[in-house]
């Protein structure tokens, strides 16, 4: 079994791949979009992205396995090592040249987060994180917010675009944050909201529709930096589908439980 530090090295090598090819790229027209679901595209930059990732991942890897957004969202997790890609994290951002998209790898080991890398194309910045060994962008250490205070908390979150069926439970959440906090962003990609949670730039985040390539890599990365992820109801187990709810220790406690009682 090869040593995290290599799986990181192997998973950076990938993203940075797989960013170097989308910032070639020229986004398609829109009538070359396809929709997925209802607000959802997917392009062939997506797909050739994830293909590149893919066999990036498995060539370093042999054995490991890749669960990817576009091309293998139903691949069952059986390997020792497991990826969870999402090869364009914010297509639509991309799509109209938004400069807020990246590429999101992280790794199962035996079953457990212990791996993840978010590489933001547009500033080509990369974070990285491995479990027990810190979360970093180049030499700096990322450590979460110290903010305390709500009133004077940054906070991040996503809209439910996707299952509008949410949408109206999501906007009394929403208000209940406005109303408290000095600022809500909605930047349009998972994987870079947890990144500025582990940076320190956003105090805290929260979504109800996830999927586990959106948010496998920036859930390490929080929880490395000295963060606290959950779902909604509290659970531990966020590498599925549903909500999150992120934060430093001080603003996830107090946020989920103002999401709670909203």
């Amino acid at each position: 079994m090869q040593a995290l530090k290599d799986l990181v090295n192997v998973a950076e090598r990938a993203a940075e791949r797989a960013a170097n090819m989308i910032r070639g790229a020229r986004p398609p027209d829109a009538q070359a979009w396809t929709e997925k679901t209802r607000h959802d595209f997917v392009t062939q930059v997506d797909r050739e992205a994830e293909e590149l990732i893919a066999e990036t991942l498995t060539d370093l890897v042999p054995g490991s396995e890749v669960v990817g957004e576009e091309l293998s969202p139903d691949a069952p997790r059986r390997a020792q090592v497991v990826w969870l890609v999402d090869p364009l994290d914010g297509t639509t951002n991309y799509l109209h040249g938004y400069p807020q998209y990246a590429v999101s790898i992280g790794a199962l080991v035996s079953g457990v987060l212990s791996v993840g890398i978010v590489h933001d194309v547009a500033r080509d910045v990369a974070y990285r994180a491995a479990r027990g060994q810190g979360a970093w962008s180049g030499g700096t250490r990322l450590a979460v917010s110290a903010v305390a205070d709500p009133a004077r908390a940054l906070v991040g979150t996503g809209f439910p675009f996707r299952e509008l069926d949410k949408l109206d439970s999501y906007l009394k959440q929403f208000a209940a944050v406005t109303r408290a906090v000095s600022g809500v962003r909605r930047a349009g990609a998972a994987a870079l909201d947890l990144a500025d949670v582990a940076a320190g730039r956003f105090d805290a985040f929260w979504e109800l529709t996830l999927a586990p390539w959106d948010v496998a890599a920036g859930v390490l990365l929080v929880r490395e930096a000295g963060g606290v992820v959950t779902t909604l109801e509290g659970s531990k187990d966020v590498v599925g589908h549903g909500s999150l709810v992120a934060g430093n220790p001080k603003m996830y406690d107090w946020l989920i439980e103002l999401l709670r009682n909203a």
